[in-house]
């Protein structure tokens, strides 16, 4: 599922083509694709048809894009989403679910989701922060996220350092893939217990996470099949400086040692058993 640094891309390159621009039609192609909207594709479009997009924001993994009308759309990319940018005789998308044309007669916008996890629905009066996302927290990548808060909050409770992580009310953004990264450079197990880190591992911690996110942004976030793209088609190419996740068998970038997985939460973890050796009791 993308992460901070796939659905941060995406903003970027949306923000460089929609910001402006004025919504000439909107087609619904399936009906999961707003299915959060509940109250249907007629009133989905009939709120958008000539709406100007402001701006296009993030919270965690969620974007909004802010309207003139003082809506705003709310799109979740799930696990297979895409928003791309594609010219008005591109031939259709196999999995096109939503599309959107502008008055400028330029490139559209187009949601593909081949899972139909993902989707898109409107926000009444959403365009400063949709009520749907409030409760999310900030994530470390906003000027406005606060550090010593999040270091007492973690420390506040009796819980899985990564499970904390992937805790999007605690810190959003972040999923399973940079929780393990974040953790291999903190030389911290993903079991270690969150009341039992002092205040200078969690400040560590946070700046690790800081780094992994920052520099999967600058290479595009990670791909491993062709489901995540950015707007215009392409993959990132974070996968090429993973330190841990999918790295089972292989030796460790730092100390040498095979690297292993784990078990956790219907997924797996990935860590060093040399750099970051398991507590001695771990909670189950």
């Amino acid at each position: 599922m993308p992460e901070l640094p796939e659905v941060e891309t995406v903003r970027q390159g949306l923000a460089k083509w929609v910001v402006g621009r004025t919504i000439a039609t909107v087609e619904v192609h399936h009906p999961r694709a707003i299915r959060r909207h509940v109250t249907g594709d007629a009133h989905f479009i009939a709120l958008l048809n000539g709406q100007t997009i402001t701006d296009v924001s993030r919270r965690g993994k969620y974007l909004w894009f802010p309207l003139s009308s003082g809506d705003a759309i709310i799109g979740h990319l799930g696990m297979s989403g895409q928003l791309l940018m594609q010219p008005a005789d591109a031939e259709d998308e196999k999995h096109l679910r939503i599309r959107f044309t502008f008055t400028d007669g330029g490139p559209q916008l187009r949601f593909v989701d081949q899972r139909t996890f993902g989707g898109l629905s409107v926000s009444d009066g959403g365009a400063e922060l949709p009520d749907e996302i409030a409760h999310i927290a900030r994530d470390p990548m906003d000027p406005l996220f606060d550090d010593e808060l999040f270091v007492a909050r973690l420390r506040a409770k009796h819980t899985e350092v990564k499970r904390a992580l992937l805790d999007q009310t605690l810190i959003s953004g972040v999923g399973n893939i940079y929780a393990d990264e974040a953790l291999w450079r903190a030389q911290l197990h993903g079991a270690r217990l969150t009341d039992q880190l002092t205040r200078p591992a969690v400040r560590r911690l946070l700046a690790h996470v800081r780094d992994v996110l920052g520099e999967a942004i600058v290479a595009g976030g990670t791909s491993f099949d062709e489901l995540y793209v950015n707007v215009n088609g392409e993959s990132g190419y974070f996968d090429r400086s993973l330190n841990a996740y999918g790295r089972e068998g292989q030796p460790c970038h730092r100390c040498g040692s095979i690297m292993r997985r784990e078990q956790f939460m219907n997924r797996s973890s990935f860590s060093c058993p040399r750099c970051q050796p398991r507590p001695r009791t771990i909670r189950h």
